[in-house]
């Protein structure tokens, strides 16, 4: 069904936001072959820092899921870029890797990852089950509670 990439968005009321420009020296996405890989994106959007910190001291498990939710909101809007702005080109999300800023006792891990899963499967529907870490750290770039990478496959 041709735009059922963007019916899903309209659908769940989900705005891309602008892509973020890289803070350090790398790309935000390579293309080789049908694979697009995405960088690592952190859950701040725009100017919006709110979600600074870490899960299990200053954050909860679901501040954690729309962090990672975020994130990958900034990493689809970079796959959009990379796609010169047609998202039907996406046949599959391979895989996607969530870091968590986080304390040593905290396990809730898998909770925050669907923050990332479940908005994958919301806008790209049977093309987003993918494979999936969910990895606790003790830092991340900027303070921030979730950092999402993502590998696409394209028609």
């Amino acid at each position: 069904m041709k735009n059922s990439i963007e019916n899903n968005l309209k659908k769940h009321n989900v705005i891309l936001p602008q892509p973020p420009i890289p803070v350090a020296s790398y790309v935000p996405f390579v293309i080789t072959g049908k694979l697009i890989f995405i960088s690592g994106q952190v859950c701040f959007i725009g100017q919006d820092q709110s979600l600074k910190g870490k899960l299990g001291a200053n954050l909860t498990t679901e501040q954690g899921y729309q962090a990672a939710r975020n994130a990958t909101l900034n990493a689809i809007a970079h796959l959009k870029s990379a796609c010169k702005g047609d998202l039907e080109i996406v046949k599959k999300c391979v895989n996607i890797r969530v870091l968590i800023a986080c304390t040593s006792d905290f396990i809730d891990h898998p909770k925050v990852g669907n923050g990332a899963s479940d908005l994958i499967s919301d806008i790209f529907g049977i093309a987003g089950p993918h494979s999936r870490a969910a990895v606790g750290c003790s830092s991340l770039p900027l303070d921030c509670a979730v950092e999402v990478e993502s590998i696409w496959e394209i028609l």
